[in-house]
């Protein structure tokens, strides 16, 4: 059996263009690839360009093509553009990035990128510049604000587009064995430093965790493998996990689906609804809970309905919800590996906002913060 092929992070392929810009700039030469210095991991990469041009004496385009290798990775052949231009005299940083079309920005309208990405730009590019010259650089994802509707951005406050994040050049694929046992070797580490963790699965939950003050450092990174590291953390005897994400994926834990990739199962919507029959709302009401297109749609009505009525639906039903969130896991860890591990959910919404967090939650946050 051929063993899975991993490929590069969206930044890399960001990055790529960039350079291939900023040559054009300096050179007609063809090119075909550019090196990349990925830094994590400490090695260099060839990227192939698709097409370059120098649109003046002042600008120049170029394009790649993102290739995460065998990830199930919605961005696999998005085309990436990177506009580069010399900056103003008076610019004063060295590179200033932009996000431009289809590229997610924070509420405030920055770039969203990770401290990662952001490396990659400034230690690829700077050695490539003159002391006096500036540079700024527009990374464009013609298909970035489509792909961004199939994904959770704006949960964690990315709109218009697709994030630049990660925190490696490498995209591993997250359903080959491998990386489960990265990220089991990952949890025996910080089993030996602390006795409560907090999982996150994806990148956005990581960076928004630590910008409340969970403690970086307790932060396991589980991808689509809640089940198995939920159980390893029983087998490795972890005291305590705080579940720490997404309500429109951690609410599959609370119907029994513990490996929560949408190509396995969903039952979402299933869910919800189920939760909102138990705490008694009218059934005309739960009808049309269950029509919604999404969890998120769900939750919207929940909320207008509380407006009109004046009711508590959103708290009865996701108070519950991350409770049986907790019970499931529990009994999930004592299933599979007979042992206790208490476990606390909090879940959050597209605006950033927490929804709730259960009774086991509020006391595990309190514990894994560094700041409370």
């Amino acid at each position: 059996m051929t063993a899975p092929r991993s490929g590069y992070t969206l930044p890399v392929f960001a990055c790529a263009a960039a350079i291939a810009a900023l040559q054009r700039l300096r050179s007609s030469q063809p090119m075909a690839a550019v090196p990349v210095q990925l830094l994590e991991p400490a090695e260099t990469a060839e990227i192939g360009i698709e097409q370059v041009a120098r649109l003046s004496q002042e600008q120049a385009l170029a394009i790649t093509r993102s290739d995460p290798g065998d990830n199930l990775d919605l961005t696999r052949n998005t085309p990436i553009w990177a506009l580069v231009e010399w900056g103003a005299v008076d610019q004063q940083e060295p590179i200033v990035l932009v996000a431009g079309e289809g590229v997610g920005r924070s509420q405030a309208g920055e770039l969203s990128i990770s401290r990662y990405a952001r490396r990659l730009f400034l230690e690829n590019l700077q050695p490539l510049l003159q002391p006096e010259e500036r540079l700024q650089v527009t990374i464009i994802l013609p298909e970035g604000q489509e792909l961004a509707k199939r994904t959770s951005n704006e949960a964690f406050g990315v709109v218009e587009g697709l994030s630049l994040l990660g925190t490696s050049g490498i995209s591993q694929p997250l359903s080959a064995p491998g990386q489960l046992q990265a990220y089991r070797q990952e949890l025996r580490q910080k089993r030996d430093q602390f006795e409560a963790l907090v999982f996150c699965v994806g990148e956005n939950g990581l960076d928004l965790s630590q910008r409340l003050g969970v403690d970086p450092d307790r932060l396991i990174k589980t991808a689509n493998w809640l089940g198995p590291l939920l159980v390893e953390a029983g087998i490795q005897g972890v005291k305590s996990i705080l579940l720490f994400g997404y309500h429109g994926k951690l609410l599959k834990l609370a119907g029994g689906i513990f490996h929560t990739h949408h190509h396995v199962a969903d039952g979402r919507l299933e869910i919800l609804t189920a939760h909102c029959a138990n705490a008694g709302l009218p059934t005309e009401e739960i009808q049309k809970i269950f029509a919604c297109p999404t969890a998120e749609d769900g939750l919207a009505y929940l909320r207008g309905l509380d407006d009109r009525t004046g009711r508590q639906w959103v708290n009865t039903v996701y108070g519950e919800i991350a409770a049986t969130i907790d019970r499931r896991s529990q009994a999930y860890i004592r299933t599979h590996c007979d042992r206790s591990v208490t476990v606390g959910t909090v879940l959050f919404d597209r605006q950033r906002h927490m929804i709730t967090t259960s009774m086991i939650g509020h006391n595990l946050l309190k514990q894994v913060c560094q700041s409370r």
